[in-house]
């Protein structure tokens, strides 16, 4: 206990002196009256980023993954995602480095994923357009990687789920809503009828299927806080709230994609709780057809001009698969790197209109920038989470009384999500993006709760040791001196056995 406290009032010295270096420098380059108010207020702040650092790690994940600075521009120029960056890191490693707080722990997922990284990594050296590759992983990709293990590594406690469970799914309802209000108002729609955010200013939700990509997400999530009964009122009306909105925006998107993916959450949900599976097939088809129709994809304007009885929309996307095949033949190991496809399209397809294209597939895309190779590691991963995911839920239902109704939430949305963005990989392009790392990250970090709680609840128990035979006579003296302790008459028992004995 003496050490903890010395350790801990060193680390304060440590950061007190490193506070006061800094600001001394920081005035003497800039000596501004405005600053003082500002060094008084970076402590407080400083504690309160070390205090919560969870907190810290997902709202970056959802600024960077919403792009909540993109639906909202009047938050752009004040580069939340780069303060919350600098936040989410400085908490992790001071608690996992200085504090030991939190300590870091490895799954086989991880290993799996960190495989798959390595791989990546090993692209982006090996990559055709070198610089496309490094600005994309220097940009996006080595935050998402590290967002992993802070997610896994911080979420601890049922708590923490909570909050993941109720943040993705307010913010998922929050970017549904600005979309539904463009849809209603004719803002930045694409081919005339499909919605998108931020297409004015560049945004990544400018693009329809990435936006039906970032509202699939928090929809898994949703759909569990609105199920789970023993949820706390709040997180329920999240859940009833953000449920229709965030299917309304997706159908506003008329993503092929995100349809499939949508109609896999709620597939899942509902086979497992409708008892008749004919009934559940056979209105599964029929929602299905009806979804179709109600998104209006057949009437799109990619999708409308038929060839040879395909639609334009889909031929792109055969044409696309044919040169990632190309793509991964000439490089099987390395692929033609990150985030190169579009720029290497000219050169494997057959089928060129005068304009490259994207992938619109998560497994040619993967298949194209890493090679069958990464194609391989990366399926690998995909069944490892889906298997974490299952056993997890497995454990948590065998005993539902003994975990926070909360992890229940949270083990149900990780799975549906994985299966919905496995589905809708075929048309969605999310290898390289946030929404499978951060379920992957959920997923270790939710099986390493339930398995440390199963552990401790339920510890194996010990084995007595045997006597050895030549111990009986010992063992048998010491069971009469037990009783010559505990019974009054044991003296008389031991004179009398004593007498029977054989001269």
């Amino acid at each position: 206990m003496t050490d903890a406290r010395l350790r801990s009032s060193r680390n304060q010295c440590l950061l007190g002196l490193a506070l006061c270096v800094v600001f001394g420098a920081i005035w003497r380059l800039i000596p501004h009256p405005l600053l003082l108010p500002v060094f008084g207020l970076i402590p407080f702040a400083i504690l309160f980023v070390l205090t919560r650092p969870f907190l810290m790690v997902l709202l970056f994940v959802v600024f960077s993954f919403f792009r909540i600075h993109e639906v909202f521009p009047q938050l752009y120029s004040l580069k939340i995602p780069l303060l919350l960056s600098l936040a989410s890191l400085g908490a992790l490693c001071w608690h996992i480095g200085i504090s030991q707080r939190y300590r870091a722990y490895w799954h086989r997922d991880l290993t799996v994923l960190t495989t798959f990284a390595i791989l990546v990594l090993i692209g982006v050296i090996m990559a055709e357009n070198r610089g496309i590759a490094l600005t994309y992983f220097k940009a996006t990709y080595w935050k998402i990687l590290i967002m992993v293990f802070a997610i896994a590594w911080l979420s601890r406690a049922a708590k923490d789920f909570a909050l993941s469970s109720n943040v993705i799914a307010f913010s998922g309802m929050v970017v549904g809503l600005v979309a539904l209000h463009n849809k209603a108002n004719g803002i930045g729609l694409v081919e005339g009828t499909r919605v998108t955010i931020g297409r004015a200013i560049g945004s990544m939700l400018g693009d329809p299927n990435d936006l039906a990509l970032v509202l699939m997400f928090p929809t898994s999530f949703a759909v569990a806080l609105l199920l789970t009964k023993s949820m706390p009122l709040y997180s329920r009306l999240i859940g009833l709230l953000s449920t229709p909105i965030l299917f309304s925006a997706v159908l506003a998107t008329q993503s092929r994609g995100g349809l499939l993916g949508i109609l896999t959450v709620f597939g899942l949900f509902g086979y497992r709780r409708m008892k008749s599976k004919t009934l559940f097939f056979s209105l599964g088809a029929l929602a299905a057809a009806l979804l179709f129709l109600a998104a209006g994809i057949s009437d799109r304007a990619s999708g409308g001009a038929a060839e040879e009885g395909i639609d334009a929309s889909a031929m792109g996307r055969l044409y696309a698969w044919e040169a990632a095949t190309k793509m991964a033949v000439a490089h099987p190991f390395t692929g033609v790197g990150l985030d190169n496809f579009y720029a290497n399209y000219f050169f494997y397809s057959p089928h060129w209109d005068g304009l490259n294209h994207a992938v619109h597939s998560t497994w040619f895309g993967v298949l194209a920038e890493t090679g069958f190779l990464g194609l391989t590691v990366f399926v690998t991963m995909i069944i490892c989470l889906i298997r974490t995911a299952f056993v997890t839920l497995g454990r948590i239902e065998t005993n539902l009384t003994h975990y926070d109704p909360a992890v229940y939430t949270t083990a149900q949305a990780v799975l549906a999500g994985l299966l919905g963005t496995v589905v809708s990989g075929t048309f969605l392009t999310q290898g390289f993006t946030w929404p499978i790392y951060i379920l992957a990250a959920l997923v270790i970090a939710v099986g390493n709760y339930v398995k440390t709680q199963a552990s401790q609840s339920s510890p194996e128990p010990r084995r007595q040791p045997q006597p050895h035979p030549q111990q009986e006579t010992a063992s048998g003296d010491s069971s009469v001196a037990f009783c010559e302790a505990k019974c009054p008459h044991a003296e008389n028992i031991h004179d009398s056995s004593q007498k029977t004995l054989p001269d």
